[in-house]
Formats: structure tokens, C-alpha cells, sequence
């Protein structure tokens, strides 16, 4: 069953488990790169809707890179927990920088990823991450002030910053430095266009970002990771909850991105997130709890089938085809998912279940909850996990009547 949605200023076309064969389908028919790029330029989307595309198309080319490190700290905390390895060792060491190497480079990695959302040269962005992190730089930094004496270059006082893990500089650095590029093509003739361009580009961009950008923007990340901080002191189920009952509608908005993007922000600023991902786990599988009930309860075979495959998709985390193709298609399915959303959120805050990785929410990534050499975590979010969907299975096989 084929369903159509309109998510963050986007259609989207939902066909579950058949994904390949309609790509194989419509490859041989259409240009698909093409029809892209089309399709992205032509988009009608409000403010909001262009701001959260942008910040989505900033991280997610870095996912991959985010969980590869998350889940190697995941396996580190294992082998730390059941005494495989001390962290007093060499071998800790070791797997501890391999794991660490990605929230080390960030800017580098975003520095790309944002050059292509700016429409700038992406290794010229990688660059001005680079620069940020480097070693003289630091030593400079880390000199200055363990001395208590200010730097000043050209006379002009240098913020003592370090950049390491740090998100919102390297964008603030990246969008400047989209402008300054555009302005070196302008001026520079085509004889000379080739080295001038990238060297006017980095020159200007890389001052301005240690002189202004790049301390605006660790302040402003500093402020983020101070009050999700105090969020999580105050009151650790708040967001959770709100999230976990909130996010099949924030999905249908686009909102997601943006939670998603604050995140990534804190696991780089304070080693693990509390805001977005355990309320997006409970939701994620309450949607697979909602489907099952359906696909029990139901005597359609078609409705049932569907639901059967988005069910056990969605508690492995891939929601979408359940949202799309069942829980928005019925007001049981949706009030089920709601409430089992909250309660799971409320637990997996109350509990202060931290997410160490990000990914996908779901069973499937369930080891993203192991970090500080601890597996209380993961077993919080396991419990959490069951009451998610067996709340969401109960309420709905309650609820449900066939239209």
C-alpha cells in the first residue's frame, strides 16, 4: 500500500518494505538526479521550514560518522564494564581517541556539510575547520591561559576559545564564508581567479571566524549545553515526555530536524543527549505497538499485512511507513501512540536515560544508550522500550474499531 504525506514543507511518498523495487522501477523511467534537484529548487516552504531543512542538510551527511564513533564508545564501555580492559591501559587508550576522533573533528566534518547547504566550496569549508583545530592555535590557547595573559593579533584582543566538539562556530564561519567567496569571484580576473579566489576566501574568513564568529558561536553553544544542563536538573521528564507524545506530529511538520540537530549539539558539547532521543525512542516504537494491535485486531488483509511489516519496522526503527501508512489513518492508532509516547517519555526521563550515539531510535540501536562505563542506561532504555509499546498495543486494541 502506497500512502502520500506532506512533512517539512515536503511530499513525501511512503512505500514501506518495497522501497527497492520502486526505485528499480522508476530508475529506468526518470532521471532521478535531475528530478531532485528539481524538486528541492522548487520547494514552497515557510521560514521555519527552510531553516529546519538547512539545519537537517547540515547533519545528517555526518550521521554516519556520528554513530560509527558513538557505537565504538558503546563497545568500550562493554569491554570496560565486563573487565576486558582497564582504562588505565593501552588498549583503552586506543579505542578511546579511534572513538573520540570524530566529536574531535566536527568542524571538519560540518565544515563540508554546511559548505554545500551555503552553496560554497565544501573543501575551502573543511579547511576552516582545520584551522580552527589547529595544533598551534590550541597550544596558543591553552599557553595563554594558563599564563593569565591575553593574545592579540594585530592588536586586536583574540578570544581564548577552544573548538574541539564545538558545532555552531564552523556554520557561523561556513555561512560568512559563502559571502566572502562570492565577493573574491567578483573582483578577481579570470587570469588570476584560480589562487586568488580560495586564498582571499580563507584569509578573511579565517580571521573574522577566530576574531568574531568563532566566539559568538561557542558562546552561543556554550549557553545551549548550559541550559539543556539545567533542563535536565530541574526537571530530567519534562522533555522527554513532551517529546515522546508530540513527536509523530513534530514528523509531519518537520519539526524533527531541528530537535535532532540539538542533539547532535549536546552528545558533541556534553557527551550524551537527554532532549531528543529518548523521547523520539519512545514515540518510535510506540508506533510499532499501535500497527501490531492493528494488524491483530484487524480484518482486512491488506491493513493487515501493511501493519504486520511497519510494526516490526518501527520498533526496529524505522517509524515513517507506520506513521504515514497507519497511525495517521486512524484516530485509535494516533491517541495510542500519543499516550504511549508520553508514558515512555516520562519514564526514560524520570530515570535519566542518556543517549551516548543518536541513530535511528529503535530496538535496533538500543546499544546507543551505553556510555560512561555503565550499562544502566541501556537497561533503562530496554524497560523503556516495552512499556512504550506495550502501553501503545493495549490502548489501541482498546480503541480500535474498523471503519
Amino acid at each position: 500500500m502506497v500512502s502520500l504525506a506532506k512533512s517539512g514543507g515536503q511530499y513525501q511518498v511512503v512505500v514501506g518494505s518495497d522501497v527497492p523495487n520502486v526505485y528499480r522501477a522508476l530508475e529506468g523511467l526518470l532521471d532521478l538526479d535531475e528530478v531532485s534537484k528539481e524538486s528541492s529548487e522548487k520547494q514552497d516552504r515557510t521560514p521555519l521550514q527552510s531553516f529546519l531543512a538547512l539545519i537537517s542538510g547540515i547533519f545528517t551527511p555526518i550521521l554516519p560518522v556520528i554513530t560509527a564513533a558513538g557505537m565504538i564508545k558503546a563497545v568500550l564501555s562493554l569491554l570496560v564494564v565486563f573487565k576486558v580492559v582497564a582504562v588505565d591501559d593501552v588498549n583503552y587508550q586506543v579505542l578511546n581517541f579511534i572513538g573520540d576522533t570524530e566529536f574531535y573533528f566536527s568542524p571538519v566534518f560540518l565544515g563540508a556539510s554546511a559548505a554545500r547547504q551555503f552553496k560554497t566550496n565544501a573543501q575551502l569549508g573543511m579547511l576552516i575547520g582545520a584551522i580552527l583545530l589547529h595544533p598551534t592555535f590550541t597550544q596558543i590557547v591553552t599557553t595563554a591561559k594558563e599564563s593569565g595573559h591575553g593574545v592579540s593579533f594585530f592588536s586586536i584582543p583574540l578570544t581564548l576559545t577552544s573548538y574541539s566538539s564545538t558545532v555552531i562556530p564552523v556554520i557561523l564561519a561556513v555561512w560568512f564564508m559563502s559571502y566572502v567567496e562570492r565577493f573574491a569571484i567578483k573582483i578577481s580576473s579570470k587570469a588570476v581567479k584560480f589562487f586568488l579566489v580560495p586564498m582571499i576566501t580563507t584569509l578573511i574568513t579565517a580571521i573574522v571566524t577566530l576574531l568574531i564568529l568563532g566566539p559568538i558561536g561557542a558562546v552561543i553553544g556554550n549557553w545551549l549545553g548550559d541550559f539543556f544542563k539545567w533542563l535536565e536538573n530541574f526537571g530530567p521528564w519534562v522533555v522527554p515526555t513532551i517529546v515522546g507524545a508530540t513527536f509523530p506530529l513534530m514528523v509531519t511538520t518537520g519539526i524533527h530536524y531541528g530537535l535532532v540537530s540539538i542533539g547532535i549539539n549536546n552528545r558533541m558539547t556534553i557527551g550524551y543527549d537527554t532532549i531528543a532521543q529518548p523521547g523520539a525512542l519512545a514515540s518510535n516504537v510506540a508506533q510499532g505497538g499501535v500497527t501490531l494491535a492493528i494488524a491483530l485486531k484487524t480484518k482486512d488483509t491488506n491493513k493487515k499485512v501493511l501493519a504486520s511489516s511497519a510494526g516490526i519496522t518501527a520498533i526496529c526503527g524505522i517509524m515513517k511507513p507506520a506513521l504515514y501508512g497507519v497511525t495517521l489513518q486512524n484516530k485509535a492508532a494516533l491517541i495510542g501512540s500519543i499516550v504511549a509516547g508520553g508514558v515512555g517519555g516520562f519514564f526514560l526521563g524520570i530515570l535519566g536515560a542518556r543517549n551516548f550515539v543518536g541513530a535511528s531510535p529503535g530496538l535496533l540501536t538500543i546499544a546507543a544508550y551505553i556510555g560512561e562505563d555503565t550499562l544502566k542506561y541501556f537497561y533503562t532504555a530496554i524497560a523503556g522500550l516495552v512499556i512504550s509499546v506495550v502501553v501503545s498495543f493495549i490502548v489501541t486494541f482498546i480503541l480500535y474499531k474498523e471503519d
